[in-house]
């Protein structure tokens, strides 16, 4: 593509236009331009309600194939391919999911995540090795992300997890995007011109960190990985996390905070085993039910 073609490309796009609410940024005081800020990511929320059902039907779809063996696989440049690797590693800590079941690819590989890769983003073909390095099998589900919705390393790996049959969706921050165009589910958002112009890090950024959540905890929940709203799943990797074990064990069963750390013990850690123990469970027999019951400790107490 010609300097001229991307140039082209850009001038149409939402992210890239004048924000008029912003257009006078360099002459306010630190208070104003946070209050600007502040007025322009409160439209976000509104714009990002807008795809909700089109995410819920996204999330539909990634369950079915979660419980047929699949993985879930974020890729993008930038700020939209961190996004993707922070969701993918909060995963295992907060819901016991192995490192392999969602995972996070950006332009540039590792050192992309802290320092930009200049150019990593323009190469399809990159996109579609990178995925399809990791061995795709129909059961995956891939989420391209993008801001602008043109990101190439974007669009060849989508166009290549057609190839192999694979469950696709676009999140991007404009509509009628050729990323969107090469996925099953396009999430467009419209979230309007940045304050900064082009900085996709701000309005974008925040609208697609929302939905990445919305993919991935719904999914979790669908998944048997929560216990009305608690995080029963929760990986006990540190202090942190080992107290708020015990603080979840003592909101779903009522027992004191001493009761609740010796459930946990009991349950070697495992906090959907401490509390199938609080309700009269043997550990051994607990976790033959929690087998039996993919995970799910509600179909295990009813």
């Amino acid at each position: 593509m010609s300097d001229r073609q991307l140039i082209d490309q850009l001038s149409v796009l939402t992210t890239e236009q004048l924000n008029p609410s912003s257009n006078n940024l360099d002459t306010l005081t630190t208070a104003e331009l946070i209050n600007v800020i502040n007025r322009e990511d409160a439209k976000v929320h509104e714009a990002v309600a807008h795809v909700s059902q089109r995410i819920a039907e996204f999330v539909d779809a990634l369950v079915a194939n979660m419980r047929r063996g699949g993985r879930l696989i974020y890729l993008g440049a930038g700020t939209s391919g961190r996004l993707g690797v922070l969701d993918a590693v909060e995963c295992p800590p907060t819901f016991s999911t192995p490192d392999s079941l969602v995972v996070g690819l950006i332009a540039g590989g590792e050192r992309a995540m802290y320092k930009a890769v200049e150019g990593a983003e323009d190469s399809e073909d990159c996109g579609r090795a990178e995925l399809a390095a990791l061995g795709l099998s129909s059961v995956d589900t891939v989420v391209g992300i993008a801001a602008s919705g043109r990101t190439p390393y974007v669009m060849g790996a989508l166009a290549y997890a057609r190839t192999v049959g694979v469950t696709t969706a676009a999140v991007c921050c404009n509509l009628n995007t050729p990323v969107g165009g090469l996925a099953d589910f396009p999430i467009e958002v419209d979230v309007g011109p940045e304050v900064l112009t082009g900085s996709t890090r701000m309005k974008a950024g925040t609208a697609q960190k929302m939905i990445l959540n919305m993919i991935s905890t719904a999914a979790m929940v669908q998944l048997g990985k929560t216990f009305k709203n608690l995080m029963v799943d929760v990986k006990a990797t540190n202090a942190k996390l080992k107290a708020r074990g015990v603080r979840i064990i003592t909101m779903a069963t009522g027992a004191s905070t001493e009761a609740a750390q010796a459930l946990l013990e009991q349950g070697e850690g495992d906090v959907k085993t401490a509390i199938l123990i609080y309700h009269g469970h043997s550990k051994d027999h607990a976790q033959e039910l929690l087998k039996i019951n993919h995970g799910d400790l509600s179909a295990c107490l009813t």
